[in-house]
């Protein structure tokens, strides 16, 4: 599908098809296009789009390229999938002020733009393509937001649960994982912009626009590095509760053993087959080799207990 915006005495106008009607145009955007659309672009407008090779490759001279005449860009947007987040290629062609976007998915992000640049009224492609990174600036604020709440509830519930459970480590893994995703997604953008300030395409006055995204960035670098740290520290007082209760086990093990170990002793020696043992003959043998293997017992917990080890 393609939609393109166009400016027509000073009006907004956003229309879908592939029959271009006006010549103001400053941004084309294909969801998930056609061969025959992509066709039709290339061949109205003079440019060549990213093949879908070309869109996933990691290399930095595919993520941004420069002409005379255009910027060629490639960023990954992160999109939600069963918990996870997944990156995603998005392409953008800047080419004599207007911009060419080339997504498979849909993105709030996207819808955002179309709804703000109906009273932001901006001039180009330019201005378009900086509104996109701006919302998208936003976006990665509000994701990081959200998992920060998501850290600090299982803070706590770590702090409240007694026994933590496998589930609560392999939810901290997911979240350590998403904020690696988000972590990379956003270094993207900080070297894509840190290219555009560097480009002689951008007007000096959207400098100052850009510099602002560059410091929004680093301060959301210095949030995931903050998430990733408190992550860690999670794992750690987990996996330090797993082992104390394991510990604790062992423990009681060990002096159940401990104490039981004296009576089997006494019991051991009155099995014994000697002939001459007096308090086999006797009444009180019986309950005497009792006691006797009770109060070995109580004498060793009452030894622990002094000791502090119980």
């Amino acid at each position: 599908m393609i939609k393109y915006v166009s400016i027509e005495n000073g009006q907004f106008k956003m229309e879908t098809g592939n029959e271009f009607l006006h010549t103001d145009i400053i941004w084309i955007d294909l969801l998930n296009p056609t061969e025959e659309e992509i066709v039709q672009v290339e061949k109205s407008f003079g440019v060549e789009l990213f093949t879908a090779q070309e869109r996933e490759e990691i290399e930095s001279s595919s993520k941004f390229s420069e002409t005379e005449t255009e910027i060629g860009i490639n960023l990954n947007f992160l999109r939600g999938e069963n918990g996870n987040y997944i990156n995603e290629p998005v392409s953008f062609i800047l080419k004599d002020n207007f911009l060419i976007t080339q997504r498979q998915q849909e993105y709030k992000t996207f819808t955002d733009t179309y709804l703000k640049i109906r009273s932001v009224k901006p001039k180009n492609g330019i201005d378009i393509f900086l509104e996109i990174l701006e919302i998208r600036i936003d976006f990665d604020a509000d994701l990081i937001e959200k998992i920060t709440e998501q850290i600090t509830k299982i803070s706590r519930d770590l702090v409240r649960d007694n026994d933590p459970e496998r589930e609560l480590l392999l939810q901290i893994t997911a979240f350590q994982e998403s904020t690696i995703s988000i972590r990379e997604n956003i270094v993207e953008k900080q070297r894509i912009l840190s290219s555009i300030l560097k480009s002689k395409f951008f007007p000096k006055d959207n400098y100052e626009m850009l510099r602002v995204m560059i410091k929004d960035i680093g301060s959301l670098l210095d949030h995931t590095s903050f998430n990733f740290e408190r992550l860690e520290f999670l794992q750690n007082t987990f996996l330090g509760l797993v082992d104390m209760e394991q510990n604790r086990i062992i423990k009681i093990f060990t002096v159940v053993t401990v104490v039981f170990m004296p009576p089997t002793l006494i019991a051991s020696m009155y099995g014994m087959n000697f002939q001459f043992m007096p308090e086999l003959d006797e009444i009180w043998g019986y309950p005497f080799a009792i006691i006797l293997m009770v109060m070995s017992s109580v004498l060793t917990l009452l030894f622990f207990k002094r000791k502090k080890w119980l």
